[in-house]
């Protein structure tokens, strides 16, 4: 009877430890090349000068480097508690990435969440990125990659509606948030819903700082859609106490369909500040084709027009071609070209991280390597 009784103990406890499985993982990505541009700014501000053109070792010609740490915890019944730390820093430099805050950076400034997934979805708690993103990268044949993209036109629509780049605290959308909760459902016959809501903590002001957001997409055949809706209160403000002032607004609608290694894509945006839309009123048009000749190597293309709705004067253009090549199942090097045509007061880049003057036409070449691990 006691050995039966040890047994069992023996059993109860080992059924315990199976049961509550973990898991922790270090990942990341480093990625850099060589960049040529014709003109330059030293910042993002309205009356930038033209400074000429520059040739530089330049960090992030696809996407940022980053490294990051992620767990998660099997509990049972098809349920999992997850977390995630991850940083963006500059491959050059060593410098860690910006904060929400001007003249602050951040160890975990793209991610730093807990939360719980299971048969009903997901949910996380913390900094992460806003769902919009996602949905712009899903319906961009380039991906939204940081250079000649879907990504770029919308920071160029960011800049023209006043953001400094001395932040991820942007006028319109947002690719981080703060203090946010998300909420991801389960896929149905190809169909998921995003939903979030960050609490912007501000006493005595409950819409003080707050943001919330829906997007709803669709992927299954080859095709994705996207449509997204984001609201904010307080960004991109200069004043220390927020107000609650609805200032941020961002609609888009998306399509991608590949079928034989055939991409095509297409986009429209519209961003303004509904509070004073005579201060930010924008539209975003987008398209793109590419091809996947192998595994190995792929071609990318895309457009990207940007138009001031307050001002027809204001307007630019710009186009990109970009090849990957794949090393190994790790290791990329690529090659991309780009063109922006501004007029008026809008500088949209061709990649991120270097600014061009307003009202300025601009080539790029970019060529590097990304190694993830």
């Amino acid at each position: 009877m006691k050995l039966k009784s040890s047994t069992l103990a023996v059993l109860a406890v080992m059924a315990g430890t199976a049961h509550a499985q973990s898991s922790v993982t270090l990942y990341g990505a480093i990625d850099t090349g060589l960049l040529y541009q014709s003109t330059s700014a030293a910042s993002y501000a309205a009356n930038a000068k033209n400074l000429g053109h520059v040739y530089a070792l330049k960090d992030a010609g696809i996407y940022a480097s980053f490294w990051g740490i992620r767990g998660t915890e099997d509990i049972g019944g098809g349920y999992k508690v997850n977390f995630r730390l991850q940083g963006v820093f500059n491959s050059g430099t060593g410098k860690f990435g910006l904060a929400d805050t001007t003249g602050a950076s951040a160890i975990f400034n793209m991610q730093s969440t807990v939360g719980l997934s299971g048969p009903f979805g997901a949910i996380d708690f913390g900094r992460q990125y806003a769902p919009m993103i996602y949905a712009l990268a899903d319906t961009d044949v380039r991906s939204a990659q940081y250079f000649g993209s879907v990504l770029g036109a919308w920071l160029g629509m960011n800049q023209a509606a006043g953001w400094s780049g001395t932040n991820t605290n942007v006028p319109i959308g947002a690719l981080y948030d703060s203090n946010a909760i998300v909420y991801q459902s389960p896929k149905f016959y190809g169909t998921w819903l995003a939903l979030e809501y960050a609490p912007g903590g501000v006493a005595g002001q409950f819409q003080g700082g707050t943001r919330e957001s829906a997007v709803l997409r669709y992927s299954n055949y080859g095709l994705n859609l996207a449509a997204v809706y984001y609201n904010a209160h307080d960004t991109n403000l200069a004043a220390a106490t927020p107000t609650g002032l609805n200032n941020n607004r961002f609609y888009y609608f998306g399509a991608k369909y590949t079928f034989h290694g055939l991409s095509v894509s297409a986009g429209y945006g519209i961003g303004k500040n509904p509070s004073n839309t005579n201060s930010a009123d924008f539209e975003l048009i987008s398209g793109g084709l590419g091809y996947q000749f192998n595994p190995f190597f792929r071609l990318t293309s895309g457009f990207y027009y940007l138009r001031d709705r307050n001002d027809s004067a204001n307007h630019s253009m710009e186009y990109a071609l970009g090849g990957e090549y794949n090393l190994s199942k790790r290791t990329m090097l690529y090659a991309q070209v780009g063109y922006v045509a501004n007029h008026g007061t809008m500088n949209q880049g061709i990649t991120y991280g270097a600014p061009v003057a307003p009202g300025v036409s601009t080539t790029a070449v970019s060529l590097g390597i990304r190694h993830s691990f």
